[in-house]
């Protein structure tokens, strides 16, 4: 029997991350001083790792580098080792990560830089094979022990060009938003879409919920009949594909592949979040009933598997299981004929393409969608409504029996701002369902973040570990601008849901936090990490979208929305300079602006504000928000209120509406039917 393995210093972390690599024969320690002071004492390079729990291809670089003897004794040799959980520090993920896009022009995790004892950079990539890997390190090393100079040179230019990055933020004084040719800007970027899958012409294909937000928001405005469809061929796909948990709900992080097949297999709680606004607005626009069974399906898997003791949501479920990848999600026939009776075998293969369609590899399969229901009623002699009921209990069976297998590890870590993407999603299916469900877990989860990731000073913690999780204390670290600023995002849409002027209270107090920890005052933009935070090589400024939208963008549409509510032309001013400094890549790149460009749009389309006040108010505006109008802000004005939009507007007893466009308001209108075909001329 071996004997225990000793544990290197990563067992003293709370990162479930970290704590993946505690028992490596590397020598790993904690980002840190440190790690940092260890490098400069002994003049080794430092290897900077940086990866999450879920990420299949960090846990084979593990397998086959990390927990590897020959390895681990040159990376000890030559090195200080230090593993970063990306998730935990975002802020230094961006920094080498751009550092390697500018070596090597692409990116991804792992990451691996090599860099000086102070932190510059002079060689990374992404993952690498073991013999690659042992021979860069031992190339590396030789390389900076026999020409130091020229290591210190390559990284300055390597820093010089991460911080070049930063310098191309726009300075704008006086700007001005310009109307562009919203058709155009759609015709250059339809060249792109996958007409038979939806989403693009290429792979892999990440689902970028940001991007169909956009394309529905525009469809709103224009009807266009091309946007609305790719959206709805887009929707579907990816609730078909393999992307999608067909049994226990929920999407995995990307597929492989063109077809929404062959995913990999984690599942992260802010594409869930994503994705539950994305169709519950979509909903609202097509009524597709489909997409109600995906927001339905999304909440009963948050609830069930991502849901904290206390009401958080945890960060992410692993791609692997028992060491492969998607062993817990996948099925084989022989599974499926010990659990079900034959006749349940074959609907259910039908209807989950347990065939050459949903073949995936080693006699395994994975479950997805082809033929539409009625489709394969017919197939089966069943009705629609038959079809469904079996389905829905076949599913029932195979997820209790899937419960039975070793569980993909649990990344119980609960970040602030991907908690703030979840609230969002729960307030956008209460708009879209009226299901008091959603509200609830949305409130609780609201109260987990003030009671448990906000400081004494009323800022807030970027993330920690429940209580209840794992028997671990909490474990806190100083916010960034994405927290902040989805956190808002969320309190205005909680707002828009229940009209509790709290929220929006909440909201200006955490904007005014904003403002004084990130804001450039050159640029009007935020920076990602606060003045008080660690520094850095370099201080990021996040413009573009990504998976998650650009923290900038938010806090932007942030800054308009709180301007109507608050009466405070300075938000509105500052939301216009920041637009506009990059209106020529939100119309050139839209699809990676597409949150600026969704906000681009209200100042240059009509935008609708609407106060509704009297006894029947919340009825009025629950037959107001049943369509999807992303062009409208709506405020219910009471006594006592203290947003100024309701100024003079408070009706007590008969219940009137005040339709406002581009800030010009109507007289009272007395009638639900009346405000709505005001809004639709």
């Amino acid at each position: 029997m071996d004997a225990p393995k000793e544990p290197n210093a990563l067992i003293y972390s709370l990162s479930p991350y970290l704590l993946q690599h505690a028992y490596n024969p590397v020598k790993w320690m904690p980002w840190g001083e440190k790690a940092i002071a260890e490098a400069k004492s002994t003049g080794k390079l430092m290897i900077i790792s940086i990866g999450y729990s879920a990420c299949h291809w960090c846990h084979v670089m593990e397998h086959e580098s990390f927990e590897d003897e020959e390895v681990a004794v040159v990376m000890n040799k030559h090195y200080v080792c230090v593993k970063v959980d990306r998730e935990e520090r975002p802020d230094i993920d961006k920094i080498y990560m751009d550092a390697v896009q500018l070596m090597t022009g692409r990116g991804g995790w792992p990451l691996n830089c090599i860099v000086l004892p102070d932190g510059r950079p002079i060689y990374g990539g992404t993952y690498f094979p073991k013999e690659q890997w042992r021979n860069v390190l031992l190339q590396i090393a030789a390389f900076y022990r026999n020409d130091p100079a020229k290591c210190n040179e390559y990284a300055d230019e390597l820093t010089q060009g991460i911080q070049r990055v930063e310098a191309l933020k726009p300075e704008v004084a006086d700007a001005a938003i310009s109307s562009p040719d919203w058709n155009d800007v759609f015709l250059r970027w339809s060249a792109n879409f996958d007409e038979q899958e939806g989403g693009p012409n290429r792979s892999p294909k990440f689902p970028m919920p940001a991007t169909y937000e956009f394309l529905l928001n525009y469809f709103s405005h224009t009807k266009h009949p091309y946007a609305g469809e790719h959206v709805q061929l887009t929707l579907k796909k990816m609730a078909y594909g393999g992307i999608y948990d067909q049994i226990g709900g929920g999407f995995t992080r990307y597929s492989t592949d063109m077809l929404w097949k062959v995913p990999h297999f984690e599942k992260m709680l802010y594409d869930n979040g994503q994705l539950l606004s994305l169709y519950s607005n979509a909903y609202r626009q097509f009524i597709d009933p489909l997409y109600k069974e995906i927001v339905y399906d999304i909440f009963s898997f948050v609830l069930r598997e991502l849901t904290s003791p206390n009401k958080g949501f945890f960060s992410a479920l692993d791609a692997d299981s028992e060491g492969v990848e998607g062993k817990f999600y996948t099925w084989t026939k022989q599974e499926l004929t010990a659990t079900l009776n034959e006749n349940d075998v074959k609907l259910i293969s039908d209807y989950y393409n347990i065939n050459e369609r949903g073949y995936w590899e080693h006699d395994v399969f994975i479950p997805l969608r082809y033929d539409d229901d009625d489709v394969i009623a017919s197939r089966h002699g069943l009705t629609v409504e038959e079809l469904k009921s079996k389905i829905d209990g076949l599913r029932k069976v195979l997820l209790s029996q899937r419960e039975k297998r070793v569980r993909p590890g649990l990344d119980y870590k609960i970040i602030t701002g991907w908690n703030a993407l979840m609230i969002k999603g729960l307030a956008d299916a209460y708009m879209a369902f009226n299901d008091k469900a959603f509200l609830d877990a949305a409130y609780q989860a609201i109260t987990f973040i003030k009671e448990n990731l906000t400081d004494t000073n009323g800022g807030l913690f970027h993330s920690c570990v429940d209580a209840n999780a794992k028997d671990k204390k909490q474990e806190k670290g100083y916010a960034f601008l994405d927290d902040y600023s989805l956190l808002i995002e969320a309190y205005i849409s909680l707002y828009q849901v229940d009209f509790n002027e709290a929220h929006l209270l909440e909201a200006k107090r955490l904007t005014e936090k904003v403002k004084e920890l990130f804001e450039d005052e050159n640029s009007s933009l935020f920076y990602f990490t606060p003045v008080n935070g660690e520094t850095l090589i370099a201080r990021k400024m996040e413009l573009q979208d990504n998976v998650i939208s650009s923290s900038n963008a938010v806090m932007a549409t942030n800054l308009f929305y709180l301007s109507r509510y608050f009466g405070m032309p300075a938000y509105e001013q500052q939301a216009i300079r920041m637009t506009a400094g990059l209106q020529k890549e939100i119309v050139s790149a839209t699809p990676w602006y597409s949150k600026w460009a969704q906000l681009f749009i209200n100042f240059t389309q009509p935008f609708y504000e609407i106060v509704v006040s009297g006894d029947e108010a919340h009825v009025w505006v629950d037959e107001i928000r049943k369509n999807y109008r992303p062009d409208l802000l709506l405020a219910i004005a009471a006594k006592g209120s203290r947003l100024s939009i309701n100024e003079g507007r408070v009706s007590e007893g008969k219940t009137v509406a005040f339709v406002c466009k581009d800030k010009v308001c109507s007289l009272p209108i007395d009638s639900s039917t009346q405000t709505l075909e005001l809004l639709n001329k």
